[in-house]
């Protein structure tokens, strides 16, 4: 699998506007291999919040520290630096932050009003942590109506303990039950190559399917540290093609699944699942 190097002057452009505005995106501190084609599209995934986070889950690059206080200035700097872009579809995620009463919520919808605000007729995907499954913290994020919210199950239900850390596979589940019961579409992915067996993939979009869940993607697990979970296989190309099919025979609307798919490539398709 090979992705090329990241340049022309969308990529420039993003790359110096975030920083010089003291933005964080996932792109880079996740490690994301579609970087490249991404940004050179003027498309990212800002992370508000820090880039610290309270939970240690074991596949990601997201580094697990004590987390700085949260930065009143970010929503507008963000949502600045989305107009100078002038980014039509956003995707926002953040990190966990369990240190915060009300996990952040209220600084999420602060910050999804704020670049509505600045740039009108924007769409927004909003990747969300768990805020476990608190109805009253998730509706925060519901009533800010981002197009698509989006939380990962990151694998499948044996594997939850071993791969994440707090999360609970239960939880995660009811939490996308909550987003769906809202109007707003609900999305999921999962990673494979983490030992995970095909029946294990086929339940796991059976029991997203079961709670309103119509939006799936999929991505080979890749291994960011010698400090992280190793890879148990590498899912041959074939295979992610059988899991798009039997999803979308299954009845989900939208699927994205190759060996380089994460949760926000190609996220602006998925507006009108």
């Amino acid at each position: 699998m090979k992705t090329p190097l990241p340049s022309g002057k969308n990529y420039i452009a993003l790359k110096n506007l975030a920083g010089g505005q003291q933005l964080n995106t996932i792109c880079v501190s996740g490690n994301c291999p579609n970087k490249a084609e991404c940004w050179g599209a003027s498309t990212a995934s800002f992370m508000i919040l820090g880039e610290k986070c309270t939970r240690n889950c074991r596949f990601c690059d997201v580094r697990n520290m004590i987390p700085d206080p949260v930065d009143p200035g970010e929503p507008l700097r963000l949502a600045e630096t989305i107009r100078s872009l002038r980014i039509k579809h956003c995707v926002l995620t953040s990190v966990t932050r369990d240190d915060l009463e009300d996990g952040g919520a209220d600084y999420w919808a602060l910050t999804i009003r704020t670049i509505r605000e600045l740039n009108p007729g924007i769409t927004m995907e909003t990747l969300i942590p768990d805020f476990f499954a608190k109805a009253d913290l998730i509706g925060k994020i519901v009533t800010s109506k981002p197009e698509v919210i989006s939380h990962n199950l990151e694998t499948v239900r044996r594997l939850t303990p071993r791969v994440r850390d707090i999360a609970r596979y239960d939880r995660s589940l009811r939490v996308l039950e909550i987003i769906a019961a809202s109007g707003i579409v609900p999305k999921s992915g999962i990673m494979v190559g983490l030992g995970e067996t095909e029946a294990e993939v086929f339940e796991t979009m059976d029991d997203l399917l079961r709670i309103g869940c119509r939006v799936l993607t999929i991505g080979q697990y890749l291994q960011p540290s010698a400090h992280h979970l190793k890879v148990e296989e590498f899912i041959r190309p074939e295979i992610f093609i059988k899991y798009r099919e039997v999803a979308l025979e299954k009845g989900f609307r939208m699927v994205e699944s190759s060996p380089l798919v994460r949760s926000s490539y190609h996220a602006a398709r998925h507006i009108n699942a």
